[in-house]
């Protein structure tokens, strides 16, 4: 593992530590790879996940900053589909800039509070 991976696991971990997600409010994280982004709903308490999305699933030409957007509008939207409306950001151990800033924001226009 590299120096900087072992940063990142270490950074996650001490997230993890201090948040949980429950079925009324779920922990929403996001992973970014070097070409994707995907965003999970995840009930910590039954271990289970509630709903995921991925830029995959986005048609057309965006850069990749839009379809981070995106992300967090359709995750949002999965939400409230299931009647949940508050959930626990998780970054993965990320910096809070960029892609995952703009899935944060998404999800905020989509109608999720954190």
């Amino acid at each position: 593992m590299s120096v900087k991976t072992e940063k990142r696991a270490r950074r996650h971990k001490k997230i993890r530590f201090k948040i949980n997600g429950t079925e009324v409010c779920p922990r929403l994280y996001v992973f970014r790879s070097l070409n994707h982004i995907y965003a999970q709903l995840i009930d910590d308490d039954k271990g289970v996940m509630i709903g995921v999305v991925s830029d995959k699933s986005i048609k057309g030409k965006s850069t990749k900053m839009q379809k981070a957007t995106e992300i967090g509008k359709l995750i949002a939207k999965k939400a409230t589909d299931k009647k949940i409306e508050k959930v626990v950001f998780d970054r993965g151990g990320l910096v809070f800039h960029g892609r995952i800033k703009a899935v944060a924001e998404g999800a905020r226009e989509g109608g999720l509070k954190f």
